[in-house]
């Protein structure tokens, strides 16, 4: 191998042998740093939201999708469509797995292709119809909008298609789009959103033509089915015949599943998602040929990052799914069942559930179609619209989930099967709500989502604070930073004073939702302040203060979806004349709801029990409370350790790994 496989220097920060149980926070911020996107090369809405600056022209008129598309797309839909009522969501959930049959008609279908080019075999299309058939996919079963979703929005066909050479689109792709499974493997039992603690290495081999991959991956999603899987492992340090010396790091790599010293060792069972094929995957020994490293040595968070970027977007679009379904039980039962003298709908206590349900599928919608649509004309960065997608449709779909069970009561808490079973309507209500939760943690946690995103949203001040932000600068290079700094705000605060929002003539083309639009204007220059005075207060500290920096992630991601909403309603008005009343009154219900909820994480930015909190946790996890635990009993006590041995060795278990095909 030679030089030309190592990444430039700037994507290794730590050295090799740092990476481990032992790593450190530096070294730990130093690996996240160098793998995130640093550039902004295009404009991104959300990225100006967050520092003052609205800029309604990104996001208005709604972009066009382009009429090929637009055809090829509704042609699919409408076989998928027709597909899909063949299958039985009952069936999978009863026998926790989606049956080979149905996955070898999504084949035939083209399903497994619906993101990769037609040159190599897949269907080529847009990522609003990706979205919209995951989202009839999961209508059916999340199991199968989950399966679609690890295979084509990060596991091989998208890294392959983005980073891979020409050879190895040509070898993979046709062969995921003809019904190849395919998974990503980058959760170890010890390694979660921190990959500095990665333990799976790949080991070069003395004459450099393959790598020896040893480790243990945990919740490895279709791996239990796959055929293809993308590896992330490390990489050590290592020195050609010639004396040439190469870094390592992190890298990617597409692996057969078939490959010997490879044990699917666990199929994983979940509180929902049912049908989902997660397993443990362990390798021990396993050669990799060098062929199939995905970019460089030391890549492989860089590919990941990016992977994720767009491949976020496929679970808001499930998330549009469940929001459309509990729109339409929630209104059929609150007008069939009847309690003292009136439909249970027509009470102000079930009547507000089923506004904030109709008004949240309508956001929901109006998010994902807007960033879907952004990310596929191209002409944006939307790697904050897609993160926040993400973050604010898996916590909004999982409250309307919990709204819906308590608006059905004890009906809400009964299986499908047993509702069934005693001559009612079989309304999966609770399996809804367990199949949701997952999202909340799937692809980023919404914790660790809050962190990106703040990260993209201070990225500003941090670059203009310099050593200012710094723990480690000394007192006289932040003086300098100080100075450097002041020229920075001179120039930026003065913008946040005034704006359209403050105009009542503003907006006026959006009829009745101008008004909105202002709102969202002014708290965007109101949330840049807050950011700024938090910034002056805490400088270097306030990475730590993650609660407050999530307020302000949550403030962004409502005006964000305020916004799309607006944007929504207004191109309907074109596009579907018939419609455009009706979304200009859910589009104004949603942000009238979002306001009262904007208001109240502007007042607890400042007014909030942080500081107690912190120090109530300290003394949890010092033990202080422990008699408050008295009284109950632990039955997980010696079952096992908190985090299972994940030492490389051979495996001691059955191998679980089957194929459908």
């Amino acid at each position: 191998m030679s030089s030309a496989t190592d990444s430039p220097a700037a994507d290794v920060p730590v050295a090799p042998e740092k990476i481990g149980p032992e790593a450190t926070e530096a070294d730990a911020r130093a690996i996240t740093e160098a793998a995130r996107e640093s550039s902004w090369d295009r404009p991104s809405f959300a990225k100006g939201l967050y520092l003052g600056s609205f800029d309604l022209s990104l996001i208005h008129p709604w972009p066009e999708a382009r009429s090929e598309d637009v055809e090829r797309g509704e042609e699919f839909m409408a076989r998928l469509t027709a597909y899909c009522r063949t299958m039985s969501g009952r069936v999978i959930e009863r026998d926790a797995r989606i049956p080979d049959g149905y996955l070898a008609g999504l084949a035939e279908l083209g399903v497994f292709g619906m993101k990769i080019p037609r040159e190599y075999g897949g269907l080529g299309l847009s990522l609003v119809y990706y979205g919209r058939a995951l989202a009839l996919l999961g209508s059916v079963h999340p199991s199968l909008g989950a399966l679609l979703s690890a295979h084509q929005s990060i596991g091989v066909p998208e890294p392959v298609k983005v980073f891979g050479t020409a050879e190895q689109k040509q070898e993979y792709l046709p062969r995921c789009a003809a019904g190849a499974i395919t998974a990503f493997l980058l959760t170890e039992p010890d390694v979660g959103s921190d990959p500095a603690r990665m333990g799976s290495t790949a080991v070069p081999t003395d004459d450099g033509d393959a790598y020896i991959l040893d480790g243990v991956k945990l919740w490895t999603t279709n791996g239990v089915i796959a055929e293809l899987v993308v590896v992330m492992a490390l990489v050590p340090q290592h020195t050609d015949s010639d004396g040439t010396v190469h870094k390592g790091g992190i890298s990617a790599f597409v692996v057969e599943m078939d490959s010997p010293g490879i044990t699917v060792e666990n199929r994983n069972a979940f509180m929902g998602l049912r049908g989902i094929e997660n397993g443990v995957t362990r390798f021990h020994q396993v050669r990799v040929p060098a062929a199939n490293r995905l970019g460089r040595e030391g890549q492989g968070l860089k590919i990941a990052l990016t992977t994720l970027n767009t491949g976020r977007l496929s679970i808001p679009a499930l998330c549009v799914a469940s929001g459309r379904w509990s729109l339409k039980i929630a209104r059929e039962w609150s007008n069939a069942r009847t309690q003292w003298g009136r439909p249970v709908g027509r009470h102000e206590a079930v009547g507000k559930k089923i506004a904030f349900i109709a008004a949240s599928a309508f956001a929901l919608d109006a998010v994902f179609e807007l960033s879907a649509e952004m990310a596929d004309a191209g002409q944006k960065d939307v790697r904050i619209e897609a993160a926040l997608a993400k973050l604010w449709s898996t916590e909004i779909s999982c409250r309307i989930a919990d709204e819906l069970v308590q608006i059905r009561g004890g009906r809400g808490f009964e299986t499908a099967d047993s509702l069934e079973a005693r001559g009612e309507r079989a309304v999966p209500a609770e399996q809804q709500l367990r199949d949701l939760r997952i999202n909340r943690i799937f692809e980023g946690s919404s914790e660790i989502m809050k962190l990106l995103i703040a990260r993209e949203a201070v990225d500003a001040h941090l670059a203009a604070a310099g050593d200012l932000a710094s723990a480690e600068a000394s007192l006289s290079d932040k003086a300098r930073a100080a100075v450097g700094a002041s020229g920075f705000y001179a120039k930026w605060l003065p913008k946040l004073v005034a704006g359209a929002g403050m105009d009542p003539r503003s907006y006026t083309e959006f009829g009745r939702l101008a008004k909105q639009l202002r709102f969202v204007e002014r708290s965007s220059r109101r949330l840049a302040r807050q950011t700024f005075y938090g910034m002056g207060r805490w400088q270097a500290k306030l990475e730590h203060k993650q609660a407050f920096l999530g307020r302000i992630v949550d403030i962004g991601a409502e005006l964000f979806a305020m916004a799309a909403c607006c944007s929504r309603a207004e191109g309907l008005l074109h596009t579907s004349p018939e419609q455009a009343g009706t979304a200009y009154e859910l589009a104004e219900a949603y942000c009238e709801q979002a306001r009262v909820r904007v208001d109240e994480y502007f007042d607890q930015l400042w007014r909030n029990t942080d500081d107690a909190d912190r120090e109530l946790t300290e003394k949890v996890l010092a033990g202080d409370y422990t008699w408050l635990e008295a009284g109950v009993l632990d039955q997980s006590e010696g079952t096992g350790p908190w985090i299972a041995d994940a030492s490389p060795r051979a495996s001691v278990k059955e191998n679980l790994h089957r194929k459908y095909r």
